[in-house]
């Protein structure tokens, strides 16, 4: 076999900068919990020997605080996809419906932007095309925040709504659909090696305006770029160097550029997953009306409060989802 190919390399390096930083997500929170236990235990062995109401509050708050933080860490466990630990880009889609579908898909993304809140992720809209009457025609949400991929994999699907449409003169309950898809968002910054092995230069006589000197020397600068075939030139500027430097820029973005694109053909790979917005594609059905209740077809799971899920308490339904299909939901 030959030696790795540009790409190869590339890929291998973007592997190790993504191990090293979900080892560090790990280290920090494992550490965080340490340290707050033997607090802890102070706090414990000094109420043992002096009986205090404050301190006894404080062993019941930080008893607590270690029993979330113990299952925040242990649904991390869940999470080992090469991806999971990266930010979400979140999409929403109304379906047939007209302004019932939209108003859902608006009612949608207030549950999910709630959420993010509640972890304390970053939220930004990226789009937004309203509705002609109200609610919404689509959206694209950024969420920024450990792991927030991981967790919102567990929300692509088509998620059902029944209710008293507050759109329907008459009061008739409605069923409406809205799709919600989620990938992750790769990082803007993509490392490109440029090995002055995999470039062949070539110069040549720069044509057209400029002069007896551009004309008359080898100024100009063609490149090569042999693992990937991609060819830049330059003959602008009047001595060689500065074309040199001015292709070898070109060729940085050009390999820049076709990254974004092989990222661009996974984006379409996952795309091609989405399902229609219909019946028999829902994963989740939110009902209002006759009764309350939030029904995770997947997992089977049943929450009665539908407002303090609208309100954004998903995490039951996550952790029920991931601890079913863990590592192999994508």
């Amino acid at each position: 076999m030959g030696a790795p190919g540009f790409w190869d390399r590339a890929d291998t390096a973007r592997q190790t900068v993504v191990e090293v930083k979900s080892l560090k997500r790990w280290v920090q929170p494992f550490g965080d919990l340490r340290t707050r236990l033997d607090h802890g235990l102070e706090l414990a062995d000094l109420l043992e020997h002096d009986s205090d109401e404050g301190i006894e509050a404080e062993v019941a708050a930080e008893a607590e605080a270690l029993r979330v933080g113990f299952e925040q860490l242990r649904l991390r466990t869940m999470l080992q996809g090469p991806e999971d630990a990266l930010d979400a880009l979140l999409t929403i889609h109304p379906g047939a419906g007209g302004t019932e579908s939209q108003d859902w898909a608006e009612m949608l993304m207030r549950m999910y932007t709630r959420w993010a809140e509640r972890r304390g992720f970053t939220v930004t809209v990226l789009d937004l095309l309203a509705g002609e009457e109200a609610g919404l025609k689509s959206v694209s949400l950024e969420i920024a925040g450990q792991y927030a991929y991981g967790f919102l994999k567990a929300e692509k699907g088509v998620h059902r709504l029944v209710r008293i449409s507050p759109f329907d003169s008459q009061a008739r309950r409605h069923t409406s659909f809205a799709s919600v898809f989620v990938y992750p968002v790769v990082d803007d910054t993509i490392e490109i090696e440029v090995r002055d092995e995999d470039v062949r230069m070539d110069v040549f006589r720069a044509s057209g305006a400029g002069g007896q000197h551009v004309n008359k020397t080898s100024s100009a600068v063609r490149l090569t770029h042999v693992p990937t075939g991609i060819v830049v030139s330059c003959q602008q500027e009047r001595s060689q160097g500065k074309n040199k430097a001015t292709a070898h820029k070109m060729l940085k973005a050009a390999l820049y550029q076709r990254a974004l694109e092989e990222q661009e053909k996974k984006r379409a790979v996952i795309e091609a997953t989405k399902t229609d917005n219909s019946w028999g594609n829902q994963i989740r059905s939110y009902v209002f009306q006759p009764y309350t209740m939030v029904n995770d077809h997947r997992t089977e799971l049943k929450v009665g409060d539908v407002q303090r899920v609208m309100n954004g308490d998903l995490d039951v339904f996550i952790e029920a989802f991931l601890t079913k299909f863990g590592g192999r939901a994508r």
